[in-house]
């Protein structure tokens, strides 16, 4: 069984196995017996190489065993291997010949957090979010009938991905075209089943072996000559299956259930694995898993070290000084977290809903407070956005707190059942704009875009943690859909007003009046902008409201200056800098304008700070936009 470590390793540890095992090719040439011992290599290997980088952490030790059985069995990169969601995949990215890139994760011009095609051909499909495994790997496995191939697809999904309803069409789509395929639910201690044992094991190896499988086709055979005899005796498999196994749904939906069996041993995951990788049709393997395994402290708080930060040096002995931490405010969700307490307290109608994110939208204290009004609704954020709205339609006030790339998932529900029915739901959305490390998948980058084409919809961009409170408050109070958006990270440090008085609906704040030139901020890059108005002498208006924008205002300064220029962490095409152009087209206003905001590409992975430069929406890059715009 695996070895247990207390610690991080400062030192690369010595590896001899998995020095040997640099690729599935070369993994598939070692014997059985030593496997055990490369899944220990392999765990502390992982455990140094993110304590370099920092990432998600706790998902990648639980699978440790099972990427090993998974390379070891089947003949990848031509069978083709697609995880869900994609943190579980850092083991799999050192057996595929990326261990020495592991030192750039997340960093810019280095390897992604996520599995990407791009990247590496052992990569078959690229993930942002949960729940697509299933689907892209059935496209896989009806390609390879389409040309006569015989390559696998396999998809594992786990961390709670398999809640999302986006799996069960593609559970249920399978068996109806016959696909041959291999689904491995990886069952990390979340909730599925109870603990397995040796007998659960011994099922498995059974169910799953050739013998059985042929006995089972040759009886049917010969039972359904008789007639009812054949029911009787699928009925009678399937009660004595269901006692055994929770395989009983999944075997309903057509496919061949297997388990589940101890996802850390691993003679019989390779047993199993072994015993399924040749059967015809959709088959199922349910492994149970603990995340964190092998780590004793991420065992005991599986979600506190489901990612951490870059582990800096314990003392300045090692001749490296730790790095000064920079005062900032309260983080952006934590004043949400607080908000959403202190609105819950004076209004018993509001309800908080969150798919899966209690802790990234630092839900945890209206939880604890207010539990029959806090649901999870796990990673389904279609259901979440249509709940929301039935809560609306009889007396609740919903509240949704979302990131904004999830978001996404639920455009449909938040146009045709919230927006359409003009339902009073408040979209508090987190992780706007550039994100870092995760990359272009989890970047907020459309939502201004997609926000405000809405019909009824009001959008605002809150510039720092006071402006966030009393615009939540604004969003509440409204009658209709409305949405806040927010980043990741911490604000200026503003002094947070404690009422709970909404703004004036569409009012914008002129912070700094200059001349010749003014800079239209929509969100947080107001202190980036105030910085170049003292600099360029420039007017500098923090707009607050994407839809509806302050008209007036916008009359006025295109009247009294030379150039407008809007700024936002967003889209420039379709977002905020684009409703001002079709404002002044529509009243025609002809007055330059220059949109500065993210590119028509995906940025890529790296240190926000980074990223923003890159776009251009650092002071610097601001400052040099508008030199060059007043120079032409």
């Amino acid at each position: 069984m695996p070895k247990t470590f207390h610690e991080f390793p400062r030192e690369r540890p010595s590896t001899p196995l998995l020095d040997r095992a640099a690729t599935p090719e070369e993994l598939r040439r070692l014997g059985e017996a030593e496997l055990e011992t490369l899944a220990d290599e392999l765990r502390q290997d992982l455990l140094y190489s993110v304590g370099l980088t920092g990432g998600h952490f706790g998902a990648g030790l639980g699978v440790i065993e099972l990427t090993i059985a998974l390379h070891y069995v089947f003949d990848t990169p031509d069978d083709r291997l697609v995880w869900d969601v994609g943190h579980q995949a850092y083991p799999h990215k050192i057996l595929t010949g990326r261990r020495e890139r592991m030192a750039s994760l997340r960093m810019k011009d280095g390897i992604a957090a996520f599995p990407r095609r791009s990247e590496s051909e052992y990569d078959t499909f690229g993930v942002g979010h949960s729940s697509t495994s299933i689907s892209a790997a059935l496209g896989m496995a009806i390609a390879a009938r389409m040309q006569g191939s015989g390559r696998k697809s396999i998809a594992v999904i786990g961390d709670g991905a398999l809640t999302a309803g986006m799996a069960f069409e593609a559970l249920n789509h399978a068996p109806e075209v016959g696909a041959d395929m291999l689904v491995v639910l990886n069952d990390n201690d979340m909730s599925i089943s109870r603990n397995v044992g040796g007998l659960s094991n011994y099922l498995a190896k059974i169910l799953s072996s050739r013998t059985y499988t042929s006995m089972r086709e040759g009886s049917k055979k010969v039972l359904s000559r008789l007639p009812g005899a054949w029911e009787i005796a699928r009925r009678t498999e399937e009660y004595a299956k269901g006692m055994l196994v929770p395989g009983t749904l999944f075997e309903e939906l057509g496919w061949n259930y297997i388990g589940p069996i101890d996802g850390h041993d691993l003679p019989t995951l390779i047993a199993t694995l072994r015993n399924m990788r040749d059967l015809k049709g959709p088959q199922f393997l349910h492994v149970v898993t603990k995340k964190g395994k092998g780590f004793a402290p991420a065992e005991v708080d599986p979600i506190g070290y489901h990612a951490i930060t870059k582990l800096e040096p314990a003392d300045s002995s090692a001749g490296v000084a730790p790095a000064a931490k920079k005062i900032a405010g309260p983080k952006y969700s934590g004043v949400f977290g607080q908000w959403l307490c202190d609105m819950a307290e004076s209004d018993p109608r509001l309800v908080g809903i969150t798919p899966a994110m209690k802790e990234g939208s630092d839900l945890v204290a209206f939880s604890e407070r207010f539990p029959q009004r806090y649901f999870d609704v796990a990673i389904a954020e279609q259901h979440a956005v249509t709940l929301a709205a039935g809560l609306a339609c009889d007396g609740a006030k919903p509240v949704v707190a979302i990131y904004s790339t999830f978001l996404q998932r639920g455009y449909d529900q938040l146009i045709h059942d919230v927006a359409v029915q003009n339902l009073d739901v408040l979209f508090a959305i987190d992780r706007a704009g550039l994100v870092g490390e995760d990359g272009p998948t989890h970047a907020g980058s459309f939502d201004l875009a997609y926000l405000r084409c809405i019909p009824g919809m009001l959008v605002m961009t809150p510039s720092d943690e006071n402006e966030l409170r009393r615009l939540l408050c604004t969003g509440y109070r409204f009658e209709g859909p409305a949405a806040v958006r927010y980043p990741r990270g911490s604000g200026p440090n503003a002094r947070i007003e404690p009422g709970l008085e909404p703004l004036e609906i569409g009012k914008a704040v002129v912070r700094r009046q200059g001349s010749r030139v003014a800079l239209l901020v929509f969100g947080v890059q107001l202190t980036e902008a105030l910085a170049v108005g003292e600099t360029l002498d420039a007017t500098v208006v923090d707009m607050r409201f994407v839809k509806p924008l302050d008209e007036a205002l916008l009359r006025e300064l295109a009247d009294s200056h030379e150039l407008l220029v809007s700024i936002e962490e967003g889209s420039v095409m379709g977002g905020a800098g684009s409703a001002v152009n079709e404002f002044l087209a529509r009243e025609g206003l002809l007055k330059p304008i220059l949109n500065l905001g993210l590119p028509d590409r995906y940025v890529e992975h790296a240190k926000p700070a980074e990223m923003l430069a890159e776009c251009g929406l650092d002071e610097a890059g601001i400052e040099a936009a508008i030199r060059n715009r007043l120079a032409r």
